[in-house]
């Protein structure tokens, strides 16, 4: 039955998986958000799938009702609408990320998102810890997590970063910056 879903808790995971299996994740939905709003407007299938990232409460509102409820309320229409158009944004940076940059580009774009938002300086230079197994940055990636793996031994051995399991140790930002430009 076509609908869409809203997080009251917890966290879901939005993914495609290829028929060999590899997984591409599209979003992470926490409270609050919506997902699988395309069956509302068209009546297909959700064209992804979705997990729970933990333990999660989801409510489900059918298309019958919540086609009823936008009439009487076409401001909610409006803020559905404007979400579908931030998720598709989303997705075509997604493609473009995918379709021109290297998985080395693409991993260093990542660990300087995270070295200039959740970073801590130290004398060795910025931490970083990641929240996420190598399996899973590479489904976030669009790779496999042997490529990461080496990725990330390639720039420990360059000089740019130490890398200690889930602890990243950034020793040289403004060089991973210019590496990341310098690939483009």
């Amino acid at each position: 039955m076509p609908g869409l879903f809203l997080v009251a808790a917890g966290k879901i995971r939005i993914f495609k998986l290829s028929p060999s299996g590899r997984e591409q994740i599209l979003a992470v939905e926490g409270p609050g958000s919506s997902f699988a709003e395309l069956p509302v407007f068209d009546g297909g299938n959700y064209p992804a799938a979705a997990s729970a990232i933990e333990d999660t409460e989801v409510l489900f509102i059918s298309r019958k009702d919540f086609q009823s409820f936008c009439r009487e309320h076409p401001d909610v229409a409006l803020k559905v609408i404007s979400v579908v158009g931030s998720r598709l944004r989303r997705l075509v940076g997604i493609i473009e990320e995918l379709s021109f940059t290297t998985v080395r580009q693409r991993l260093i774009a990542l660990i300087l998102r995270l070295a200039q938002g959740t970073g801590t300086p130290s004398k060795q230079g910025i931490q970083v810890e990641l929240t996420k197994s190598h399996q899973d940055l590479a489904a976030e990636l669009g790779t496999v997590r042997e490529l990461v793996s080496r990725n990330l031994s390639r720039l420990q051995a360059e000089g740019y970063l130490d890398v200690e399991g889930r602890k990243i140790v950034v020793k040289d930002l403004p060089g991973l910056k210019r590496e990341q430009t310098a690939a483009e």
